[in-house]
């Protein structure tokens, strides 16, 4: 083994740009599978993990007080099927002024329990202490957003008289509540509805959780259920973002991995055959067959260790970023999500040697085969026989010889041909994705946006300490904006913070009038919203709360209530938030107002001459020019694109060592058609014909393959829905360019070799014979 070493150590040292590439590879896959592998047990272990120890609700159900009592409820909790049960407790629906806690302003759902402990829903107290006394309250960390000590003592002016002091900030897993106040104090809010968190043994599905909690309000009215939310819900909140990411890290990853294994197998065919005399010398030496192998597996193994090393490394620095903007804006209290589990560096410490190795397995298996005579040759042709047939029926037809010579030269080795027709259509299937990709996230960076025009934001309210209020009125606001020239549509928009019959947790509400011509790209399902009642929201929004198109809603704001009617849904958009007309704002708020305005200009108008002149008109008012980026389109296109690039090198990199390996093995055929008069011309044409053919077979089965990727993961972006005309990116001139790609790779890989083999000498070749 001391000689298996030295000799390992020599190679490794005397083949440094081999060695270099082998290392590259297998960093970079190793990076891309830890993420990947990152992001899946990311997307429920931590969830999962967070949720059993706040022992969390299964099902938190609403009941109305005036139609079951309380002792009624707490027989629920003996029903068979209920592991554990907390409650009732009293619930109400508070209103709460804007920018309170830089809130939106709207309503508050409270709840009053006398601690945070209990068999269900243990809620974790982050800052000050709970509140037991009356006049005090604890904010939901998820709704308020980043608690500190320094906004403990804001107060609350309850309509009516009552003025509640916030005491703590406090995190439910279960989202039980917005707030939470002492039974005392829930007393003096007189509070119509009670609720009760369950835990059933059985709730794995959404099926199960339904007939759980169906035998255990047996008994109860009828209608005195008016609203329940499932952890289910949460578990997929809590992993939208994540699942719409996956698709995309998976397959990329996946495909690295694959090309890695490729490359690598071509790299170490290229060793053993670039190092035939080593090969020979060490046999004649006294090395056996078998320490032959070994030479050559340690020699690979020195660089994917050190490469899967530092690819682990990387992969953990990157994954807690990673992560962190996958989820951002997913509620979980205190749950981890940047955390890795530690199997996966293990596995990927374990796993990707090994893989390596086995790629390297079978080159080193024929090394060991090889006789030291025929090593210490000039190289060997390859075996007689093969091919033939086919040599023969190309030579048959008109084309020049170099080119029927070259198309002829993969049938002697169909094995090695093989392997290097996958590097191609790996590397066209890289590309048909990204290009799919891009093409779909430019379409969808554009929605608002698809006539070019420029987009103007105003506010009439300041931020931070600037709360000066304007001096015309809203009316008056969105006249001036229309009349400013320029002008070619204006959009009001009012945000409120609202409560939805059955949901512990609050909504967004966003209410447009005027210009809706933004509608016109942004619905892919339904319609746009027209009238009082009329509701659109995106997939995520839906999917979360179990809604469809045609279902009914109950929408509650400063103690008014309007019916709504989900009417369509958006390409996307804010998990808590949903989107109505003015009319319906109007009925929930009579005195409302716009706050924000966005005006579509006209063509050839100035932007920044129109933001001048809003500001010109009140003080108060604030305006600037949309950007017309998309940050997130952008760092998926870029992703890709760096990834598309890499592996497109990658394989042909993988062609590049399978044309060595070929004109190494054919020296001698090479030297004789040279000494019958073939041209440095036609011994270069005759070379990159020999792979082009593969590269146009690469490009065929490449192509549909690429496509299947990219809807695969266009339709499983479970915070996007992309539209028809999103997806469908596939035309004639795009298909053709994409058919020349596997050519382009396999020329690519063929020239540098090719070149190589027309400069070389007769005398050089043929020296032995």
């Amino acid at each position: 083994m001391s000689a298996v070493w030295t000799a390992s150590r020599a190679a490794v040292k005397r083949r440094r740009l081999q060695t270099f590439v082998i290392g590259l590879v297998v960093l970079c896959s190793t990076t891309t599978v830890l993420l990947a592998l990152a992001l899946l047990t990311a997307a429920s272990d931590p969830f999962d993990k967070a949720y059993a120890a706040q022992r969390g609700a299964h099902t938190t159900a609403s009941f109305d007080t005036k139609k079951v009592s309380r002792e009624q409820l707490a027989r629920t909790a003996r029903q068979a099927g209920v592991e554990a049960a907390a409650g009732p407790f009293g619930q109400a629906v508070v209103d709460i002024p804007k920018d309170w806690l830089w809130m939106a302003g709207g309503t508050l759902t409270v709840v009053g329990r006398a601690d945070p402990a209990g068999p269900v829903d243990r809620i974790e107290l982050l800052e000050g202490h709970w509140a037991t006394a009356p006049g005090e309250i604890v904010v939901n960390w998820s709704v308020q957003g980043s608690p500190g000590p320094d906004l403990l003592g804001t107060q609350l002016k309850i309509p009516g008289g009552a003025t509640l002091t916030v005491v703590g900030f406090a995190a439910s897993m279960s989202k039980s509540a917005s707030a939470w106040v002492s039974p005392e104090q829930m007393a003096a809010l007189h509070p119509t509805s009670a609720q009760m968190l369950y835990r059933f043994t059985d709730s794995s599905t959404q099926a199960e959780l339904s007939a759980s909690l169906a035998r255990a309000t047996t008994g109860l009215p009828e209608d005195a259920l008016t609203g329940t939310q499932t952890y289910l819900t949460l578990k997929q909140a809590f992993s939208a973002l994540a699942d719409s990411y996956l698709p995309f890290m998976t397959l990329f990853g996946v495909l690295g991995l694959l090309v890695s294994t490729l490359i690598v197998g071509n790299v170490v065919s290229g060793a053993v055959v670039s190092g035939y005399r080593h090969i020979g010398v060490l046999k004649a030496l006294g090395f056996t067959p078998n320490q032959v192998v070994a030479v050559y597996l340690t020699m690979l193994s020195v660089p994917a260790v050190v490469g899967c090393v530092l690819g682990t490394l990387a992969g953990n620095a990157l994954a807690g970023p990673i992560l962190q903007v996958a989820f951002t804006g997913i509620d979980v209290g205190r749950a981890s999500v940047a955390e890795i589990n530690p199997w996966v560096s293990v596995a990927c410490l374990l796993g990707m040697p090994a893989l390596v190795l086995l790629a390297a397995l079978v080159p080193a298996l024929r090394a060991r085969r090889l006789p030291a005579a025929l090593a210490i040759s000039a190289g060997g042709a390859p075996r007689t026989g093969r091919g033939l047939r086919v040599q023969k029926m190309l030579g048959a037809t008109r084309l020049p010889r170099p080119v029927s010579l070259g198309l002829g030269q993969p049938f002697a080795r169909p094995a090695r041909t093989l392997l290097t027709l996958a590097s191609i259509v790996l590397g066209v299937i890289t590309v048909t994705l990204s290009t799919g990709l891009t093409s779909t996230l430019l379409a969808y960076g554009e929605i608002g946006r698809e006539d070019g025009r420029a987009r103007i934001h105003v506010t009439s309210e300041g931020s931070g300490n600037d709360r000066t209020p304007p001096r015309l009125g809203d009316a008056q606001i969105e006249e001036r904006l229309r009349s400013l020239p320029g002008a070619d549509g204006v959009r009001a928009r009012a945000l409120s913070q609202a409560n939805m019959s059955g949901q512990t947790q609050p909504v967004f509400a966003d209410f447009y009038r005027g210009d809706d011509s933004v509608y016109e790209h942004s619905i892919v399902k339904g319609r746009a919203p027209k009238a009082a009642g009329e509701i659109v929201a995106g997939p995520a929004f839906l999917t979360q709360r179990g809604l469809k198109l045609g279902d009914r809603v109950t929408l509650e704001l400063n103690g008014r209530r309007i019916t709504a009617t989900v009417v369509g849904q958006l390409v996307e958009g804010n998990a808590r938030a949903l989107e109505a007309t003015w009319e319906s704002f109007t009925r929930l708020a009579p005195k409302a107002h716009a706050t924000e305005y966005t005006v579509r200009l006209a063509s050839g108008a100035d932007a920044h001459a129109y933001a001048e002149a809003v500001t010109a008109l009140d003080p108060a008012l604030h305006a600037s020019v949309l950007d017309s980026g998309n940050a997130g389109t952008a760092t998926v296109v870029t992703f890709s694109t760096v990834f598309t690039t890499l592996l497109t090198l990658v394989a042909s990199l993988g062609v590049f060592n399978t044309v060595l390996l070929n004109t190494r093995e054919r020296r001698r055929d090479l030297g004789m058609l040279k000494s019958i008069g073939m041209t440095p011309r036609q011994v270069v044409v005759m070379t990159v014909t020999s792979v082009a053919g593969l590269g146009a077979a690469g490009g065929v089965l490449g192509i549909p393959l690429g496509i299947a990727a990219h809807r695969l993961i266009v339709d499983h972006v479970g915070v996007v829905d992309f539209p028809a005309y999103m997806k469908d990116v596939w035309h004639a001139p795009q298909l053709a360019a994409m058919l020349l790609v596997g050519v382009l790779i396999a020329v690519l890989g063929a020239l540098v070799p090719a070149r190589s083999a027309a400069r070389m000498t007769i005398a050089s070749v043929l020296h032995t014979e």
